[in-house]
């Protein structure tokens, strides 16, 4: 009898291991193993596509490569703009996409004389990377092509937007020691903390019968372990109170995707210079086709505001 409980439990034990270890490779596959864009998967708005057609076209786009700390391959396209400038604007995408996906804030910058730098995030577009980073190893990435920028041109001013996860990398770079030629950021409907966004879209998931807590460390652990960062240290909302760059804080009111509150909690957890602004009937990251008047008649506003 003892034997045969013995063995029981062994069975048990081996089942829930082999069960945990499914749901964390699920887990992980769903949260963490980068999704290309394609031609085919259909753009929330005309608008984003025709800039896509307008990056890929542009006669004076050039592609650019640098490596990373780790010696990771990371491209971007940079057009400048048609009259000599000391503007630049870094544009940075947000998941499952890449550089294109932000034609549309680069034609805009461009009509204003700012040259645009469209990096593709480690995993994405025409960058390596096995896993997505989420801001944590593309916050390193983005300091490494505002140190190309700045390479090239000692008198250049630097602006950061950053959509969705590239607001958030936008945010923890400003958390970095940057240099002074960075001077302006603009996060568009980005999350306070990785951790809790991730207990956010969880909730939305098919058959999420794991409680929340659990499928978060099951998530920590196996990021940890394939992808080497810990999603507890992801956490735009800590680096904001380290930033000295002025910040514009942008969401939509109507993001389903990844809540508001957080952009006001983010706004008002920063000690930067920093302005705010909601816009209106808008879901994620559609601000600057639901309502581009307000959407670049802010940015203009704050940028005014700022050394750039």
């Amino acid at each position: 009898m003892a034997k045969k409980n013995t063995l029981f439990k062994l069975g048990v034990i081996s089942a829930l291991f082999s069960g945990a270890y499914a749901f964390s490779d699920y887990l992980y596959k769903i949260s963490s193993v980068p999704r290309q864009h394609t031609d085919s998967d259909k753009d929330f708005d005309q608008e984003i596509t025709e800039g896509r057609m307008f990056v890929r076209n542009h006669p004076d786009r050039q592609d650019m490569y640098i490596d990373a700390i780790d010696q990771a391959r990371l491209h971007a396209s940079f057009i400048p703009a048609g009259e000599e400038s000391h503007r630049y604007a870094i544009v940075i995408h947000g998941i499952s996409d890449n550089h294109e996906a932000n034609g549309v804030y680069a034609k805009h910058y461009l009509e204003k004389g700012i040259n645009c730098l469209l990096p593709d995030l480690r995993g994405f577009g025409k960058s390596e990377g096995k896993y997505v980073g989420y801001g944590y190893d593309d916050r390193l990435d983005i300091l490494e092509w505002i140190y190309w920028i700045i390479k090239r041109d000692p008198k250049a001013h630097i602006l950061l937007h950053g959509m969705s996860m590239g607001a958030a990398t936008t945010l923890m770079t400003t958390g970095e020691n940057l240099p002074e030629n960075v001077k302006a950021a603009i996060a568009d409907s980005g999350y306070s903390t990785l951790r809790e966004q991730f207990a956010s879209t969880y909730k939305s998931f098919k058959g999420s019968f794991i409680p929340i807590p659990i499928a978060l460390f099951l998530a920590r652990i196996i990021i940890y372990l394939r992808a080497g960062y810990d999603i507890n240290v992801v956490n735009p909302i800590e680096a904001v109170t380290r930033s000295t760059t002025p910040t514009l804080f942008i969401h939509g009111d109507d993001d389903q995707f990844i809540d508001p509150q957080m952009c006001s909690r983010l706004y008002e957890a920063a000690k930067c210079p920093k302005q705010y602004c909601m816009i209106l009937g808008a879901e994620h990251i559609e601000g600057v086709v639901k309502d581009p008047v307000n959407y670049w008649g802010k940015i203009k506003t704050f940028l005014e505001k700022t050394e750039f």
